[in-house]
């Protein structure tokens, strides 16, 4: 069936070996993103640039595959798949340390950039309760129409249940109704008027978006994802 389908196909020996060899793809890409966004934090303290220190390490021919930072992880696989493994693992008197503590990692960055955004409104004499917020992409990765998991559904609640007033805006959801894990009701907001949110925090960094504009007419903008890359603004803070 497979091959009327596909060019080329790999046989293995049971469905049992197929099934994980998925999950030790989704694992790899679970592991390797937590490994990544705790060096992340630790550049952040550190006043290091975790992105330049990747495309630095990705000039190794061999042996490095670079994984990048971001506000957590989206889609089905990675953030679910690999928990099935570590449920059926109890099965069998087996703890997956790896694979939870990626998962702790990974959930944790959410958290953390409302925190940043807190501490940077902070600074400038302002609370994140009651501060009207824009968070600019909710598709949980770069041009695609896909809200499975998205950690911008995270952000906006834990935006929202610390008082902020948060609107949202992306180019392929005109409005964002009840999931499985959310019930937001809203609509995609404008970006023509910048300046009107104390700030706008780029979770998703959709080709569309004009990032010289966004860092000039923002009061202030929190880069979660580097989308911001070579602009360099007072108002800027990478996260």
């Amino acid at each position: 069936m497979y091959g009327s389908i596909f060019n080329h196909v790999v046989r293995v020996s049971s469905p049992a070996v197929a099934e994980m060899t998925k999950l030790l793809e989704n694992i790899y890409r679970c592991v390797n993103i937590a490994l990544v966004n705790e060096l992340k934090l630790l550049s952040l303290r550190m006043g290091i640039d975790i992105w330049e220190v990747i495309q630095a390490a990705a000039t190794k021919p061999f042996g490095f595959q670079p994984f990048y930072p971001g506000p957590g992880l989206g889609g089905h696989c990675i953030p679910i798949d690999p928990f099935y493994l570590s449920w059926k693992a109890k099965q069998f008197d087996f703890h997956t340390r790896f694979i939870e503590l990626a998962g702790e990692v990974n959930l944790a960055m959410p958290y953390h950039v409302v925190a940043a955004t807190a501490s940077a409104l902070n600074r400038r004499k302002k609370s994140l309760n009651g501060s009207a917020i824009l968070v600019l992409g909710i598709a949980y990765k770069k041009d695609i129409d896909d809200l499975r998991e998205s950690p911008a559904l995270t952000i906006i609640e834990l935006l929202q249940q610390q008082g902020a007033v948060v609107s949202y805006h992306d180019p392929y959801f005109p409005h964002v109704g009840r999931g499985r894990h959310y019930a937001l009701d809203m609509n995609c907001a404008s970006v023509e008027n910048l300046g009107q949110y104390d700030a706008v925090v780029i979770v998703t960094d959709h080709s569309d978006y004009e990032y010289p504009r966004i860092v000039r007419e923002s009061q202030l903008v929190v880069d979660t994802r580097n989308a911001t890359c070579g602009i360099y603004s007072e108002n800027i803070v990478r996260c």
